[in-house]
């Protein structure tokens, strides 16, 4: 009885986050926390896709976007060091933290050559422009 009790909390979120917030509280790994899950809002027009996702304190240049085969894919390489120092400069405490996340999603029909992207505020900002239909707007189909 007791191991299906620890296989419980081995898979039950709460008690995941509960530990992980006890054993790692800083501020930097709350951001992880919240990074691991990369939250996006996707907005569809007739004209583009645009993706909002949330990578909060994650600098630009540890950001890979690709669009390949209809699928956009975001890979996140983060690093993080930390040092606590005692009053006389002394290093009592040195961390070190890596996180790794990507994640894909499949948007088809996208004129590659026009995606924009930008961070503003710890959102980055997508803007994937589709790809314009034919000049031909009267439907009819020529038999060769």
């Amino acid at each position: 009885m007791a191991n299906e009790l620890m296989n419980r909390f081995d898979l039950d979120p709460f008690f995941d986050r509960m530990a992980h917030r006890f054993f790692s509280p800083s501020d930097f790994d709350k951001d992880y926390e919240n990074l691991g899950n990369l939250k996006t809002d996707i907005n569809e027009t007739d004209k583009d896709y645009s993706l909002k996702i949330d990578v909060p304190g994650v600098d630009k240049n540890n950001i890979h976007l690709n669009y390949q085969d209809g699928l956009l894919s975001i890979n996140i390489n983060q690093q993080h060091t930390s040092e606590q120092k005692d009053e006389n400069g002394k290093i009592i405490a040195s961390e070190r933290s890596h996180g790794v996340m990507s994640r894909s999603y499949q948007l088809p029909g996208v004129d590659r050559e026009n995606i924009s992207a930008h961070i503003d505020n710890g959102v980055l900002n997508i803007t994937l422009p589709k790809v314009t239909e034919s000049e031909d707007t009267t439907g009819n189909i020529d038999i060769d």
